[in-house]
């Protein structure tokens, strides 16, 4: 788990990842060894105030080498919210997160269908399957150029589509991949999703997904 200043999401990972069945520790934004973990999550939050952009000043922290090289070798990556956000402006996502149509913060439950399963997010889940998942952004519009949507619509790197598009994102994307399906970032909170008596507990087949690929032998990206 990714951390910094201005992340606020990290708590609520830990303990779905934890409900699940797993581990997961804190990593500071200034360390670079990630050679003890499995996967990356980088969690929600306003990582450095969201100062410039959102992700904009997190990329240049000294953990982005390292989480780049962790994707390279075949690892993991999961980008949650302002996570989404640090991974484009990275370039391990493509893309970019710009102001929600409307031009207001928006804090609600939607509805996500599953497009592909191609991805370490997605890989348990269904094609078609309806997801159930809170959003919380103010910069959550995906866009992206019209080849580049043709790219990932080809490739089948659209893991979550919004059923109902709340923020304008381009083609009603809720999540991508990269192309090995390995680097995933998505705008809803699946961590948030994991306990029925909170309102939903669709979020566990993505993170058991993400959970089980961890614990696959990884085949560089």
């Amino acid at each position: 788990m990714v951390l910094f200043p201005g992340s606020n999401c990290e708590h609520d990972v830990i303990e779905s990842v934890s409900l699940l069945g797993g581990q997961a520790d804190v990593v500071w934004h200034g360390d670079t060894d990630l050679s003890a973990y499995d996967a990356v999550v980088v969690p929600g939050g306003f990582a450095h105030g969201d100062y410039l952009r959102p992700g904009a000043i997190a990329r240049f922290s000294p953990v982005m080498s390292a989480v780049a090289a962790f994707a390279a070798g075949g690892g993991p990556v999961v980008g949650i919210c302002n996570g989404f956000q640090v991974l484009t402006e990275a370039g391990l996502l493509p893309g970019a997160l710009q102001k929600n149509a409307g031009l207001k913060f928006l804090c609600t439950t939607v509805e996500c269908e599953v497009v592909s399963t191609r991805s370490v997010l997605t890989a348990g889940a269904s094609v078609g399957q309806v997801l159930r998942l809170p959003i919380n952004h103010f910069e959550g519009n995906f866009t992206c150029s019209p080849s580049t949507l043709a790219e990932l619509e080809a490739e089948e790197r659209v893991v979550l589509r919004y059923r109902d598009n709340p923020n304008g994102s381009t083609a009603s994307i809720a999540g991508v991949c990269s192309a090995a399906g390995n680097v995933v970032g998505l705008m809803p909170h699946p961590e948030r999703a994991c306990n029925a008596l909170l309102g939903s507990a669709d979020g566990q087949v993505l993170l058991r997904s993400v959970l089980s690929a961890a614990r696959t032998p990884r085949v560089p990206a």
